[in-house]
């Protein structure tokens, strides 16, 4: 469910042909409504149905704040375990296609510092098929925070694909002189910049997080110890 995910295919045509291939019965256009799509969702979800909604660009989910953080996040822990609510929330975030205004926020901090989310960013298209995958399986609200600026990147892949689980952290280069900790948009720069530093004979490092909340602690820890 979305504004647009049916027959326009999303604003950056990543539903596109869900809609023809599935019919109004299984995406659905929504009005401009972001408080009232996840609090439609949720309901779905407490009857049974693992719903996948998108807020359109990532300052977007602000009207729905309340659903997301206050009932959302807290169903299983206000029901002590009885009531589980297996949704995906797909946005769109961080900037890098000259959008402003409430199109090139980065607000993952307020999702990754409310508990009860998990919250998890690809940054190549396999992770991007297969984290969705595990998201959809999961059984708990996942925050699906997907680059804008990475929407454009290919990448020859036979399906179904599965790569590390989405809440690992993956060591994407190795390296000896320092280690860079980024996610989503930033991984690309970053294994540019380590490209760039070993033509001066520097040797870096370039964990990819994946998952902002669980922080992958081990993987992480190994690497800058």
């Amino acid at each position: 469910m979305g504004e647009d995910v049916g027959r326009v295919g999303g604003v950056f045509r990543v539903t596109a042909g869900l809609w023809d291939e599935f019919g109004d019965d299984r995406v659905i256009d929504t009005p401009l409504a972001e408080a009232g799509i996840v609090g439609t969702a949720i309901g779905m979800a407490m009857y049974g149905l693992r719903p996948v909604i998108e807020m359109q660009f990532d300052a977007f989910s602000f009207p729905a704040f309340e659903q997301i953080t206050s009932h959302l996040a807290k169903m299983r822990n206000r029901t002590r375990g009885r009531v589980s609510l297996p949704i995906v929330i797909r946005i769109p975030f961080a900037g890098g296609i000259g959008g402003v205004e409430h199109h090139s926020d980065s607000s993952e901090a307020y999702w990754t510092h409310t508990p009860g989310l998990t919250v998890v960013t690809p940054s190549n298209p396999a992770d991007a098929y297969s984290m969705l995958r595990e998201a959809i399986d999961c059984d708990d609200p996942v925050i699906f925070l997907e680059p804008k600026s990475r929407y454009w990147v290919t990448e020859s892949l036979d399906l179904p694909v599965r790569t590390s689980p989405m809440t690992h952290a993956k060591v994407l280069r190795q390296g000896t002189d320092v280690t860079l900790i980024c996610y989503g948009p930033t991984v690309k720069t970053a294994l540019h910049a380590a490209e760039l530093a070993a033509e001066e004979n520097l040797s870096i490092e370039v964990v990819d997080l994946r998952s902002l909340s669980p922080f992958d602690d081990e993987t992480v820890g190994a690497s800058v110890r």
